[in-house]
């Protein structure tokens, strides 16, 4: 068996060296996309000196308490303001302009409008304030944001803000999906005695879909070796493919041999738990090339902890992402155990589901790796190192399901 670590280390360098193909397009259909290359600010943000009050533009050095002040002019935002003459000041709005000759705003709160409309100020205004100024938040020819991004909300509106209308991003990715074990029936479907619904394909496209990937599923493949080397040569093409089950030693575990039939077998079996048995390799193209291959677990709990922990970050590093944004490790916390787990496996690292609240973990109560609820219930996972034992109050490793999306 190869340590969970050792693998990470020796397959995530194989998907940073890869490149896609890139392709722009516009921002509305950029969300989720991952940058191919460096957006720089071709302007400042704000373009210029702006109010961030509703209120007076003024000269500080002429305000005094008591003193009345004619007002010269009106600044809503989008207009360009004139000098502002001295002994006067111009009524402004947020986001407007300030105009030449003024150093600060006092917010209309401190502000009385008298009968013949001059104003009087209730408080002295500092030099500055209320001013926003040129460049405070992007500035040009900054590095707006890096290759490798991938794209969310907030990054497109900061886009949009810079005026860029179009980026290049790594093309998406396609994944093929397939599920093994003629025990397996769809959803909808009668259940013969002795068989279960097929949910891994479910959980995967789910996942592949929030990542943006084009997802191409063959379905349910039965426990058969032409079968099996038939729909992995089918999938070929995919950049990546992924199946569930068959991967163990028993007589009706067909994708190893299969694997090892199409294409090549890198590594198999994992020292961790739930996952044990993870196959990661190749499929070849006709015509040259190869789709990367990964043969994981039957068991729903096995397959969504070796997607997350292993699959989505190379995915992700496929596209283009930088290593640090796709590994899950760095962002593991410390939580305290609300529970004792004392009999620890010590050929393999554990991963434990908990519900995490206020910092402290409790124990989903079946930990089985056929129990999809655990994964449901809880909000991520404890890492406990070979042999590690746990006892209430001790302080564990915790990576988050959240932290898993990012």
């Amino acid at each position: 068996m190869i340590d969970l670590n050792d693998l990470l280390e020796q397959v995530w360098p194989i998907a940073a060296q890869q490149a896609l193909a890139t392709e722009a397009v516009g921002l509305k259909h950029a969300l989720g996309r991952v940058l191919a290359q460096d957006v720089f600010a071709e302007l400042n943000v704000p373009q210029h000196d702006n109010s961030g009050m509703d209120g007076y533009a003024v000269r500080s050095a002429e305000i005094q308490a008591n003193n009345r002040f004619q007002v010269s002019q009106r600044v809503p935002a989008g207009t360009s303001p004139q000098a502002l003459q001295p002994g006067t000041v111009a009524r402004i709005f947020t986001g407007a302009p300030i105009p030449p000759g003024a150093d600060c705003v006092v917010m209309q709160e401190d502000v009385v409008v008298n009968e013949d409309a001059t104003v009087t100020f209730t408080a002295l205004p500092r030099p500055g304030q209320w001013i926003r100024r040129a460049g405070e938040d992007i500035s040009t020819g900054q590095v707006v944001l890096a290759k490798g991004t991938r794209l969310d909300a907030v990054h497109l509106g900061l886009l949009a803000s810079i005026g860029v209308a179009t980026v290049a991003v790594a093309r998406r990715l396609k994944v093929g999906v397939m599920v093994t074990g003629s025990e397996l029936q769809n959803p909808g479907q009668h259940l013969q005695p002795g068989q279960i619904y097929n949910s891994n394909e479910y959980v995967w496209c789910g996942l592949l879909e929030t990542m943006n990937a084009v997802v191409r599923s063959v379905g349910v493949v039965p426990d058969n070796f032409q079968a099996t080397c038939a729909a992995l040569e089918s999938l070929a093409d995919c950049d990546a493919v992924i199946s569930s089950g068959g991967v163990s030693v028993g007589e009706e575990d067909h994708v190893k041999p299969a694997i090892e039939k199409v294409g090549q077998l890198r590594s198999w079996k994992v020292a961790m738990k739930p996952g044990k048995p993870i196959a990661f390799g190749h499929i070849d193209r006709q015509g040259g090339g190869q789709s990367w291959f990964f043969g994981l677990p039957g068991n729903p709990v096995s397959s969504a902890v070796a997607f997350q922990l292993i699959v989505k970050p190379f995915l992700g590093l496929l596209e283009g992402q930088r290593e640090g944004e796709v590994d899950w490790r760095l962002r593991v916390r410390k939580v305290q155990a609300a529970f004792d787990w004392l009999v620890p496996d010590s050929r393999r690292e554990e991963f434990l589901r908990v519900d995490v609240q206020s910092n402290s973990a409790s124990l989903f109560a079946n930990q089985s790796s056929g129990v999809l609820t655990s994964l449901a219930r809880t909000s991520g996972l404890v890492r406990l190192a070979k042999g590690q034992q746990v006892k209430t109050g001790d302080w564990v490793d915790y990576v988050s399901y959240q932290d898993l999306m990012k």
